[in-house]
């Protein structure tokens, strides 16, 4: 298995002295891809540089607590059964590429922001734009406001690098096999799903059919059902940015987003791995020639 870093590119906000680069993503990649699956992990990153925790008013495992942790590790078998693993290195909480590009609060900001920029999505109003204005628990990541130059510095380096990488890996894959499945990877907190009854441990994304094939997405409600978990569709997460923007079904192209409950594997307080980390990594490996036999068909 091959891997390809990627530092992050662009300029430093002179205004911040000292400023670090972190790594911005990390492909692993098969020695030959063999199925028609990209996987990409959007949120598992935890590189948190010293001037991003420096600004922010809460403590690193608050922070943290904003992450689908160990995701990218739930997914690593993934390369070595011939298909790419994109996974970004920043934290969700610093930039969020599940988000497009700038969804931004300008009450975030203490100069104007431009007027191109989207400051009345959904997202935003709910403090979870482009550069998140809150941690999963609702609470408040800065204790400053940010400059305009700050959230550019981030979108530039960091979020347009990611979906660079991921766009590309998507159309070399539609090149080769005339057909891709983007699986969008992600883990949801107990919070989330708390008023369902029975809670979901799998919640499948399709953007209500929009963005991926039915029999494909059934075919992985099946899958999951008989390692008996209990599975949702679309509730309550339809996917994101990067399944909406990516599932193009007519192209050939479709987009799963895959949310694992946390409590599955992790402590959610502590972010310590549990002991059902090594099934739910089993069943994912197991889920990729599922996809692939389906994919094929399609």
């Amino acid at each position: 298995m091959d891997s390809l870093t990627q530092d992050a590119p662009g300029p430093i906000d002179p205004t911040t002295p000292g400023s670090s680069v972190a790594p911005c993503y990390t492909i692993h990649a098969p020695p030959e891809q063999t199925l028609p699956l990209v996987f990409a992990s959007a949120h598992s990153g935890r590189a948190y540089t010293p001037e991003f925790v420096a600004t922010a008013r809460l403590d690193e495992l608050t922070l943290r607590r904003s992450e689908d942790s160990y995701v990218d590790e739930i997914f690593a078998a993934i390369p070595a059964l011939g298909a790419p693993l994109l996974a970004a290195s920043f934290p969700r909480a610093f930039c969020d590429v599940n988000r497009e590009a700038w969804e931004l609060d300008p009450a975030m900001f203490e100069d104007a922001l431009p007027p191109w920029v989207n400051t009345t999505s959904p997202r935003v109003g709910a403090g979870f734009g482009t550069i998140a204005r809150v941690v999963a628990n609702g609470e408040a990541i800065y204790g400053i406001r940010l400059r305009f130059a700050e959230a550019e510095r981030r979108v530039r380096g960091y979020w347009e690098p990611y979906h660079a990488a991921l766009a590309a890996l998507v159309e070399a894959t539609l090149e080769r096999f005339g057909v891709c499945v983007l699986v969008d990877c992600h883990s949801m907190p107990s919070s989330a799903t708390a008023t369902l009854a029975p809670p979901p441990d799998v919640v499948l994304g399709d953007a209500y059919g929009a963005a991926c094939a039915a029999p494909l997405v059934r075919r992985v409600e099946t899958f999951f059902a008989g390692h008996g978990y209990l599975t949702r569709r679309n509730d309550p997460y339809a996917g994101g940015y990067v399944t909406r923007h990516y599932g193009r079904p007519r192209r050939n192209v479709h987009a799963l987003q895959i949310e694992f409950a946390r409590r599955l594997y992790m402590n959610e307080t502590t972010l310590e791995k549990r002991a059902g980390f090594t099934r739910l990594a089993q069943d994912a490996a197991a889920l990729v020639p599922v996809l692939a036999e389906i994919t094929l068909s399609l």
